[in-house]
C-alpha cells in the first residue's frame, strides 16, 4: 500500500491542506494577537476619554482641583463613574462586611496643567506613560497618566475568556479542516487515480496478447489523451499482429506452390513418368527462378524494413530512366498484347539512387505488365505538377476495388479475383517500391486509373525547388 502511487498521492495531497490550515490558523492566531492588543489600546483611551470627562465635569463644578481634597473618595468615584475601574467577579460584589467591592488598585495618576500630582499612584521620573489630556474650554487643565498596555496581557476575566474562546475555536477549526482534508484526499486520490488503474490493467492485458482490449476515454486531459494514446496502440497492435498471421500465411503459401511443383516434376523424373528433356528442365529452372525471386524479394523488404538497404543518392534524370525501363520492356509487353502510352516531360532531374529508382520503375510496368488483361493499354506519364515530380503508371481493366486500394502495398497482399496468385507475381513488389519511395523522400499512391484499371502515382518534391507552372502538366501523349 505504501509504494502505491494512490497512497502517495494521498499523502501529497492530505500534506499540501494540512500545511495549508496550519498556515491559515497560524495567520488567524496572529491577526487575532495583533487585533486584541488593537483592541485593548483603543478601550483603555476610551476609558481616559470618559475618566476625562468625568474630571472636567467636576473641575468645572468645583472651580478646580479642590474638589479631590475634600472629604470622601471623590477620586474612586470619579473612576467608577468613568467605568475605569475593572470589573470584579459576582461573588466578590460585596465583602463579608457588606461594603462596596474592593476592586484592584487604580493605575491612573491625575497631574495638574503644571505636572504636580494630584491623586493615583505616584509615577516614577523617565518611566513610560500614556499622556491623556484633562481639557475644560479647549485648555489642558490636568494630565492623566497610564502605564501603556502590555501586548496580550489580559486582567480582565471577560477578556481573558473571549480570548480563550476565540484561540480555542481557531485550533478547533484547524483540527476539523484537517479532518476534512484527510477524506477529500483520499477520494481525490481515489478519483484521479481510477483512469489510471483501468490503463494499468488494460496494458497488463495487452502485454498478455490481448489486443482487442480497449481503455474508456473520459474526460479531454491528459489522462484522456493517453487513454487515446493506448488505444490507438492496441488498435496498431492487433493490425500488425493480424499482418503477421496473414503474412505467415500467404509466405507459406507462395513457398509451398513452387516446391509442391518441383517436387512433382522430380518425382516424375525419378518414376520415368516424364523424359527428362528440355521442357521437363525449363518447367524446373522456371519454378526455382520463382522461389529465388520471392526470397530476393523477402530479402529486399527486410532490409528496408532493418533502414539497410543501400542507397547512393546523386543528381539523376529520371526522365532518361523512364524512357530506358520503357525500352527494356517494350519486347514482353507486346508479346503480351499490351500496348504501351509514353507521356514523360524531358529534364525531370532529382536527386536519388540509379539502381533503387531502375528498380521501382521496373516493378511497377511488372506489375501492370502481369495484371492487365489482354488487349489492354498501359501508360507511363512522367512531368511537373504543383511543384513536384509525379510519376504515374495507369493501365486497362481489370481494376481493384476502392476498398483495397490502401492494402496494395502491404506485404504479400493480392486481389484475389482478377488480379490473382495465377499470374505468378510473389505479392512483394509494390511493398518495395513503397518502401524505395520514402527513401528518396517521396509519396506513393494507388487509385482507379481513367484508362479503367489502376493508377499508381509516385511523387517527389522537385530537386530545384521551382514552382511548376500553374497552367503546366503532362505534354501529349506519344503512342508507341
Amino acid at each position: 500500500m505504501r509504494s502505491s502511487i494512490t497512497f502517495k498521492l494521498f499523502l501529497a495531497i492530505l500534506a499540501t491542506c494540512i500545511v495549508v490550515a496550519l498556515a491559515m490558523g497560524m495567520a488567524v492566531r496572529y491577526s487575532f494577537d495583533s487585533g486584541f492588543d488593537d483592541y485593548i489600546r483603543e478601550r483603555e483611551n476610551q476609558r481616559l476619554d470618559s475618566l476625562a470627562l468625568a474630571l472636567a465635569a467636576d473641575y468645572v463644578e468645583a472651580g478646580g482641583w479642590s474638589f479631590l481634597a475634600e472629604g470622601g473618595d471623590r477620586w474612586g468615584r470619579s473612576l467608577r463613574l468613568s467605568r475605569y475601574a475593572r470589573p470584579v467577579d459576582r461573588d466578590h460584589d460585596h465583602d463579608r462586611n457588606g461594603g462596596p467591592p474592593p476592586g484592584p488598585p487604580p493605575r491612573v495618576t491625575l497631574l495638574d496643567a503644571e505636572g504636580g500630582w494630584l491623586a493615583g499612584p505616584r509615577v516614577r521620573p523617565g518611566a513610560e506613560l500614556i499622556r491623556h489630556p484633562v481639557t475644560v474650554e479647549g485648555r489642558s487643565v490636568g494630565w492623566l497618566l497610564s502605564p501603556p498596555p502590555m501586548p496580550m496581557v489580559v486582567n480582565d476575566e471577560i477578556d481573558r475568556r473571549f480570548q480563550s474562546r476565540q484561540l480555542r475555536a481557531t485550533w478547533v477549526i484547524v483540527g476539523l479542516s484537517v479532518l476534512l482534508a484527510a477524506l477529500v484526499s483520499l477520494l481525490l486520490a481515489r478519483l484521479l487515480l481510477v483512469p489510471v488503474r483501468r490503463i494499468a490493467q488494460a496494458t497488463r492485458r495487452l502485454a498478455d496478447g490481448d489486443f482487442d482490449i480497449r481503455v474508456r476515454v473520459g474526460a479531454p486531459d491528459e489522462l484522456g489523451r493517453l487513454a487515446r494514446d493506448f488505444n490507438r496502440l492496441a488498435h496498431s497492435l492487433a493490425r500488425n499482429a493480424r499482418l503477421r498471421r496473414e503474412l505467415m500465411a500467404d509466405m507459406s503459401h507462395e513457398l509451398r506452390t513452387p516446391l509442391a511443383v518441383l517436387r512433382g516434376e522430380i518425382e516424375a523424373l525419378q518414376d520415368g513418368l516424364r523424359a527428362p528433356d528440355e521442357a521437363a528442365l525449363a518447367s524446373l529452372a522456371h519454378e526455382i527462378g520463382r522461389l529465388n525471386r520471392l526470397v530476393d524479394d523477402l530479402r529486399e523488404l527486410s532490409l528496408a524494413d532493418a533502414g539497410a538497404l543501400d542507397y547512393r543518392m546523386r543528381p539523376l534524370d529520371l526522365s532518361a530512366l523512364a524512357a530506358r525501363a520503357l525500352d527494356a520492356v517494350r519486347d514482353r509487353y507486346a508479346r503480351a498484347g499490351l500496348a504501351l502510352d509514353r507521356d514523360i516531360e524531358p529534364g525531370l532531374r532529382l536527386s536519388g539512387d540509379e539502381r533503387r529508382l531502375e528498380q521501382l520503375l521496373a516493378n511497377l510496368l511488372e506489375n501492370s505488365l502481369r495484371y492487365t488483361d489482354s488487349p489492354g493499354r498501359v501508360r507511363l506519364r512522367a512531368g511537373r505538377r504543383d511543384g513536384r515530380i509525379v510519376l504515374e503508371v495507369a493501365d486497362t481493366a481489370p481494376s481493384v476495388a476502392p476498398d483495397q486500394l490502401p492494402r496494395l502495398f502491404d506485404r504479400l497482399y493480392r486481389v484475389e479475383s482478377s488480379r490473382s496468385r495465377l499470374h505468378g507475381g510473389s505479392g512483394l513488389g509494390l511493398a518495395i517500391c513503397r518502401s524505395i519511395v520514402q527513401a528518396h523522400g517521396g509519396e506513393i499512391s494507388a487509385a482507379p486509373s481513367d484508362l479503367g484499371g489502376l493508377a499508381i502515382r509516385v511523387e517527389w518534391p522537385l530537386a530545384d525547388g521551382r514552382a511548376a507552372d500553374a497552367a503546366g502538366g503532362f505534354p501529349a501523349t506519344d503512342e508507341e
